[in-house]
């Protein structure tokens, strides 16, 4: 199960470093698919590194973010070989308009082997949303459509219908009662509340979903080892398009193979996606600009 050698992880307990129970979905499948046994890093402060509700922008990338917080968990953690975090991104969808987009990373490290790997999920099914409510019966309304209460929700002040979380700032909002008491005392300061999902991931079902995929999607990775030297993590690094259109023969943007790179020796291999010789048409720029 946790594979041999240097990458036999039976006995090896890892610490994960986050404030929002993500060990709830990450712990029990690192258990089963690579025998790591998972501590919480106590009281490291990740907010320290960003939050989804303004008070510290976060710095760098999303890798940048979940790197640092691993960093914290081995000081914390000093004699620990393998660290553990995870870092989420929401926003509009770049290819479908007016969809959300949640990309999720979990992120491994083992110390002792120099072992780094990013389990991803990328999925619209997340529910991050904003509206503007200058009522409660408004903000009620919309807040249903976010599967509020079961999802939590943060508001804030509105400014020119843009978040002014220095006039207000509650979190926690997870039944009515706390979100008309919120809406309310928004309303009165600002005439609007600014009402977003609340993403961290013990407010938001969803979003801890994802987790749960990114992690299977690192126990994935893990297994998937170089066939030279077998060194974890042997998986796709580029997309090669280029499939020849069935009309004029011209390649299109169609990937046709999948170039799989070993990050330690170095081994590269090419491997075919798909059954077909030919791009449909309509798939080629020239055949249908």
């Amino acid at each position: 199960m946790s594979g041999s050698g240097p990458w036999n992880y039976r006995g090896i307990r890892a610490v994960l470093t986050t404030m929002h129970a993500k060990e709830r979905v990450i712990a029990p499948i690192l258990r089963d698919g690579l025998g790591l046994g998972v501590e919480l890093a106590g009281d490291v402060d990740t907010d320290r590194f960003g939050t989804f509700s303004r008070e510290v922008a976060r710095s760098g990338s999303q890798l940048d973010a979940a790197r640092a917080k691993i960093a914290a968990g081995f000081e914390w953690a000093p004699g620990a070989r393998v660290g553990l975090a995870s870092e989420g991104s929401f926003g509009p969808h770049p290819h479908i308009p007016f969809l959300a987009l949640g990309l999720e990373l979990v992120v491994m490290i083992d110390r002792d082997n120099g072992l780094e790997l990013i389990g991803h999920d990328a999925s619209p099914d997340t529910n991050f949303a904003h509206f503007i409510a200058r009522d409660f019966d408004e903000a009620m309304a919309s807040a249903e459509r976010v599967r509020f209460p079961q999802h939590g929700l943060i508001v804030m002040g509105c400014r020119d219908d843009q978040p002014a979380p220095d006039i207000l700032l509650r979190k926690d909002v997870t039944d009515h009662d706390a979100l008309e008491s919120a809406v309310r005392e928004a309303c009165r300061r600002c005439g609007a509340a600014f009402v977003e999902t609340d993403m961290r991931a013990h407010r938001n079902p969803t979003r801890m979903a994802a987790i749960g995929r990114a992690t299977a999607d690192l126990v994935r990775r893990f297994h998937s080892r170089c066939p030279d030297c077998d060194y974890p993590g042997f998986d796709v690094t580029e997309r090669v398009p280029g499939l020849p259109c069935a009309w004029c023969g011209e390649p299109t943007r169609v990937v046709m193979a999948e170039i799989l790179t070993c990050r330690s020796c170095g081994h590269r291999k090419e491997r075919s996606v798909l059954d077909q010789t030919a791009a449909d048409p309509g798939q080629c720029d020239g055949c249908n600009p």
